[in-house]
């Protein structure tokens, strides 16, 4: 499992851009239907909202091979 920290002061970042952070995606254009077509779970729920907020603590798992956990810094 991989961090992913948030930037200082930030509380929270969306799932889009975590998408674009992992190089998962290129653009944020392409995370609706990155979404659409890939399975992706927050905390072991589906999630299909780019703009999902991502906050301390919270598990992200891409397909079956990339998981994510977010900290702060």
């Amino acid at each position: 499992m991989k961090t992913v920290t948030l930037n200082q002061g930030e509380p929270y970042m969306t799932l889009g851009q975590l998408l674009k952070w992992t190089g998962t995606i290129h653009t944020g254009g392409e995370a609706k239907f990155f979404l659409r077509n890939t399975e992706v779970y927050v905390n072991d729920e589906r999630e299909m909202r780019r703009g999902k907020k991502l906050r301390q603590g919270d598990h992200i798992k891409i397909g079956e091979e990339s998981e994510y956990v977010i900290r702060q810094p």
